[in-house]
C-alpha cells in the first residue's frame, strides 16, 4: 500500500474490517497492519520491497451477494460485480486504492 490512511479508510469504512494491529518501527516509519473480517485476515504493509502494489487476494466468504449489497451502501463499487463462474461459485472483484485485486467467492448453490 501507498497511503495507510487511505488504505485504512478503505478497508474499514468501506469493506467492514476491524484493523487488529499497527506497528511502526519508529515514528514516521511504513506502517505493518493487519485487518480481520468475518474471520479473514490480510497483512498490509506500506514497506517498499516487501511486495509490489496491484496484487491479488482470493477470499472464501459466506454470502458474496449479501457483502456485495453491504459494501455497495458503503459506497464502494466492485471492479467486477458478483457472477456465477464455470467452476461453480459465485465471485465479485474489488480493487482497492492501490490496485490490489480482491476476489470474493461463495460455493454456487445448486
Amino acid at each position: 500500500m501507498t497511503s495507510w490512511k487511505r488504505t485504512r479508510a478503505f478497508y474499514v469504512e468501506g469493506l467492514g474490517f476491524a484493523v487488529d494491529w499497527e506497528h511502526r518501527f519508529e515514528p514516521g516509519f511504513p506502517v505493518f497492519a493487519q485487518v480481520t473480517r468475518d474471520g479473514l485476515s490480510l497483512f498490509l504493509t506500506e514497506h517498499s520491497g516487501d511486495c509490489d502494489v496491484g496484487g491479488a487476494a482470493y477470499l472464501v466468504v459466506d454470502d458474496v451477494d449479501a457483502l456485495y449489497r453491504e459494501i455497495s451502501a458503503r459506497g464502494i463499487k466492485p471492479s467486477e460485480l458478483p457472477g456465477d463462474t464455470e467452476w461453480h461459485a459465485r465471485e465479485m472483484t474489488v480493487t482497492d486504492p492501490d490496485g490490489n485485486k480482491l476476489r470474493f467467492s461463495t460455493a454456487a448453490s445448486e
